[in-house]
């Protein structure tokens, strides 16, 4: 069981400094190899929720929304914190690029009031003029 910890760890730290480089792509990829390295019950291992943010965050940078809100769905699945402002930045940023506003809001919003301008930073501007919009609607 260990080694394949010591196996998804390693893979793990492989794709960190890939995404470090911006080489999402590749990243990916070892992040998946870390995930499937994994020893099963998978959800039960203490990397499972890093592993899948490191997945949903790659997913994020490549544009694959549907990638990155499933990743973050079994990242709640396996013990995620609900609240956790990065997975519930890349959730709501992902539903609003698929379209679903609303539920894309109800991610965001909370995020906003509880953490600011801050969690925004280097993000696109139209996450937090999203997000301010709701906000002025909701006051109109």
């Amino acid at each position: 069981m260990a080694g394949g910890c010591d196996a998804s760890e390693r893979l793990f730290a492989e794709g960190e400094a890939l995404a470090d480089d911006e080489r999402d792509g590749e990243a990916l990829a070892r992040f998946e190899a870390a995930w499937a390295a994994l020893p099963d019950p998978k959800e039960d291992q203490d990397p499972a929720v890093r592993v899948l943010a490191a997945i949903a965050d790659c997913h994020f940078l490549l544009g694959n929304w549907d990638g990155c809100r499933d990743a973050i769905q079994d990242a709640f699945e396996c013990g995620a914190d609900l609240a956790n402002p990065f997975l519930r930045l890349r959730v709501g940023q992902s539903l609003l690029e698929l379209g679903d506003e609303p539920e894309a809001a109800s991610w965001l919003v909370p995020i906003f009031l509880g953490e600011g301008d801050a969690l925004f930073d280097g993000e696109d501007p139209k996450y937090i003029e999203f997000v301010r919009g709701r906000l002025k609607s909701n006051a109109g």
